[in-house]
């Protein structure tokens, strides 16, 4: 978790957001299962996350030059940051207009 705080800004503004999106999930939520899908979704993201940084890290290591599979790795893991972020969004807004409109 350190290493990822002191060199990912990525992971930094994602935990950041989700700082700010923790306490909403107890006045979104209603009820536990609505609340752990708001805080599970939150949490998804820095999981995956790390687990992109740990990919861009090992091929950043191997070597500089330019690689089709090293991109592909990296392209690879942040698409799957991408649908972490596009399925917490999908469930953040789907929630809260439950809540407000429903």
């Amino acid at each position: 978790m350190r290493a990822a705080w002191c060199n990912e800004s990525a992971f930094r503004q994602e935990l950041a957001l989700c700082g700010l999106l923790l306490p909403l999930a107890w006045w979104i939520g209603q009820g536990p299962v609505e609340w752990i899908l708001l805080v599970g979704s939150c949490l998804l993201v820095l999981i995956v996350e790390l687990i992109n940084s740990a990919i861009e890290s090992v091929v950043d290591r191997i070597g500089t030059e330019h690689h089709e599979l090293s991109g592909r790795a990296k392209d690879i893991g942040s698409a799957a940051v991408m649908l972490a972020l596009f399925l917490a969004g999908f469930t953040w807004v789907l929630l809260a207009w439950q809540k407000f409109l429903g």
